[in-house]
């Protein structure tokens, strides 16, 4: 079974053929990632994907941010619609043609209309979620407390440091640099979806305080342990491409 090459890896980078079907923007983004043994994520993954490795190790990542200016192609945002908070679980997959991509245990969201658009239109794992953000003595303060769960995630984060685009090949090339996503469908389907943006502005993060709690939600223990690599990314403009199925 071929694994993903830097080629394959850099080529995603491309616009993809046809029309996006939505354009939006991401902001405040933080990435948080643990080291986590393969083995444990392997079963969790539907048949058909497998988890990617950087020199040996798979990654599991909690990653909170800001949705902006969310509409479909051709169409204005509206104040009431297109701006919210996400937080996603995620760990990092190939395909058996070695195709690289993403894989959401879950999508943590405080908006109710997109949550149920994107269950049925992109096949994800979206939950709804009561989320705050917002700026406190320099850092953010961000919360998300699922539905059903007793306890806030909290954030407290900023950036920490010059931006610069990732060398590709690195930790932070593998963790970030990443514009395609599976899915599956009720059916046991798997799809494919990409996204197109100028490659990341990363800074060193700087994160007072974090939250385990979206993967315990997740049925994912990571333990008292601090993430191995925090990193934030500037904001980016993002065309989503429509959903094909997969090999």
């Amino acid at each position: 079974m071929p694994t993903p090459t830097l080629k394959q890896r850099l080529e995603l980078r491309d616009p993809p053929p046809g029309r996006a079907v939505m354009s939006q923007r991401w902001a405040e983004l933080l990435f948080l990632h643990w080291r986590v043994d393969a083995e444990r994520l392997r079963p969790r993954l539907p048949a058909g994907l497998h988890p990617d490795l950087h020199d040996g190790e798979a990654w599991l990542g909690i990653v909170p941010f800001r949705m902006q200016r969310i509409r479909p192609r051709g169409l204005l945002p509206l104040p009431w619609l297109s701006w919210f908070l996400e937080l996603n679980v995620r760990t990092y997959v190939h395909d058996d043609a070695g195709t690289p991509g993403v894989w959401f245990f879950s999508l943590d969201c405080n908006q109710p209309l997109a949550v149920e658009f994107a269950r049925r239109a992109f096949h994800l794992n979206y939950c709804h979620a009561a989320m705050s953000s917002r700026r406190d003595q320099g850092l953010i303060d961000y919360r998300c407390r699922r539905r059903g769960e007793d306890a806030d995630a909290r954030f407290r984060y900023t950036a920490d440091g010059g931006a610069r685009e990732a060398e590709p090949g690195s930790l932070e090339f593998f963790l970030a640099e990443r514009y395609l996503l599976y899915s599956s469908d009720p059916a046991g389907r798997i799809h494919q979806g990409r996204v197109h943006h100028a490659p990341y502005r990363l800074r060193p993060g700087r994160c007072e305080s974090w939250s385990i709690l979206p993967a315990s939600w997740d049925g994912i223990e990571l333990g008292d342990r601090e993430p191995d690599s925090v990193l934030w990314a500037d904001p980016v403009g993002v065309r989503v491409f429509p959903l094909k199925p997969s090999g």
